[in-house]
């Protein structure tokens, strides 16, 4: 039998029929999305200049827009909207996952490694619960609200009003700080002292409120602000 050597010099495409999608580099991967490069640049150097300019410009390809993309030479609106569209599949996935799995909580920070990768890139704060039974595992999430840059405005019977509904034991809130730094405002904590009164009225349950930053968070039940 002969067996065929991958050249060194392969395209992303037959690189990928020949060793599969963990062989390639990020830049390969992203080339495969784009699929064509300039008439000076290749797909893959192309795809190279893309990930560079969003980290250093946007935060990462994963919270680039369409508009910011269309600013590099050689990306057009056609392919900024497949890289955004591709980057938004691929959140989606990971979220769905992690959904499918009944996962039990034990500690914020598991609560906060559920959400950072869905929320620490995003640039606008959004407010999300995880309604859980009564073995403290996760039945479903809900995206509450959606806000601006330094808030998102939240009321108790839209943060409560799907654990009624589904039956939930007990919720834990959470939402996203764009600047990266996950240090309750007086806002946050204003939200979370009407939240626990609001727990005690409805008999269900709240956890914690999880703030997640870049990379790190802060529990607001470690913080002491829901008391004894």
């Amino acid at each position: 039998m002969q067996i065929k050597k991958m050249p060194e010099t392969e395209r992303p495409q037959e690189k990928l029929l020949y060793g599969g999608a963990g062989s390639l580099s990020n830049s390969e991967l992203l080339a495969l999305i784009i699929r064509t490069g300039t008439e000076d640049k290749s797909a893959v150097r192309l795809a190279d200049e893309v990930i560079s300019y969003a980290d250093e410009n946007t935060g990462g390809l994963g919270s680039a827009e369409v508009r910011e993309l269309t600013e590099i030479d050689g990306i057009g609106e056609a392919k900024a909207c497949s890289i955004v569209a591709a980057m938004e599949l691929s959140k989606r996935m990971v979220s769905g996952h992690r959904n499918a799995v009944r996962v039990r909580i034990r500690d914020s920070r598991q609560v906060a490694g559920i959400l950072m990768d869905e929320l620490m890139y995003e640039k606008r704060e959004f407010f999300m619960t995880l309604n859980l039974n009564s073995k403290m595992q996760v039945e479903s999430k809900s995206v509450i609200s959606i806000g601006n840059l330094d808030s998102a405005p939240v009321h108790p019977r839209e943060v409560f009003g799907p654990a009624v509904r589904r039956g939930a034991a007990a919720v834990i809130v959470a939402h996203n700080h764009p600047s990266g730094d996950p240090s309750p405002s007086p806002q946050d904590i204003e939200v979370t002292k009407r939240l626990i009164k609001a727990s005690e009225v409805l008999g269900i349950r709240l956890i914690d409120h999880v703030i997640v930053g870049n990379g790190c968070f802060t529990s607001m039940k470690s913080e002491g602000f829901f008391g004894d």
